[in-house]
């Protein structure tokens, strides 16, 4: 956790502070906005040492808000605290890898099961342009660049479910995934490879009308498959 003295500040949460401090509330979330969207494209990988001054010169604010955006970061589990070190993006190990990605392969194959009757012809075609994309990518692997598009996929193809709760959900463990996502597919040989042929079956049964159900395990199974990959690579090392 953060230390309380070195990140202590009058205002313990965004929450309780709306109404008697509404300017640093907004300043803390924009900072809070900036240091998260850097944590999931990648740009600061597992690890990376949050320093609050270099933080608050780029987004433009002072420590004060920043300090309130780590501690949200923290308590979503992206951010941690060491005593001498200070905040650095949290590295998840491989246990928790591995439940985040089998709760996952639950709740996002079941929003794509759902959205699938809501898909239009138009964006099957747009899912398989950025697969394409995703393939040409393996030509000289670029993990920031296949994971973005891998995000852009896969939203496509659950955004338009109907069950907000079940949204919800898939985007927090998509955020999970982020501080993570770039590592795993240069640790797992010829994981990404699989991923996209896969991704192409997955919009074959979407296209074809397939029922739910198999629609609904092709994608869990699809994210199940790369757990599996990355346990056997661990047994190996």
């Amino acid at each position: 956790m953060l230390d309380q003295t070195e990140f202590h500040t009058d205002a313990a949460t965004p929450a309780n502070t709306a109404a008697s401090a509404p300017e640093p509330l907004s300043k803390a979330i924009l900072a809070y906005q900036w240091i998260k969207e850097r944590i999931t494209d990648g740009s600061f990988s597992p690890g990376y040492r949050l320093v609050l001054g270099q933080i608050a010169a780029a987004v433009g604010v002072s420590q004060v808000p920043v300090r309130e955006a780590i501690r949200l970061l923290e308590s979503e589990g992206l951010v941690t605290f060491e005593r001498n070190v200070g905040a650095q993006v949290a590295v998840i190990d491989a246990d928790e890898y591995v439940h985040t990605m089998q709760t996952l392969s639950l709740v996002e194959g079941l929003a794509t099961a759902l959205a699938a009757p809501a898909l239009a012809p138009h964006t099957l075609q747009q899912a398989r342009a950025i697969n394409q994309a995703m393939a040409e990518c393996l030509l000289d692997f670029d993990p920031v660049a296949f994971t973005r598009l891998n995000r852009e996929f896969h939203t496509l193809l659950f955004e338009a479910c109907s069950n907000p709760h079940l949204l919800d959900l898939v985007d927090r463990y998509w955020v999970r995934l982020g501080t993570i996502r770039e590592s795993t597919f240069s640790f797992v040989p010829g994981r990404a490879t699989e991923s996209v042929a896969e991704h192409t079956a997955l919009l074959d049964l979407i296209a074809s009308g397939a029922d739910p159900l198999t629609i609904e395990m092709a994608a869990r199974n699809h994210r199940l498959a790369t757990v599996n990959a990355f346990l056997r690579q661990q047994h190996r090392a």
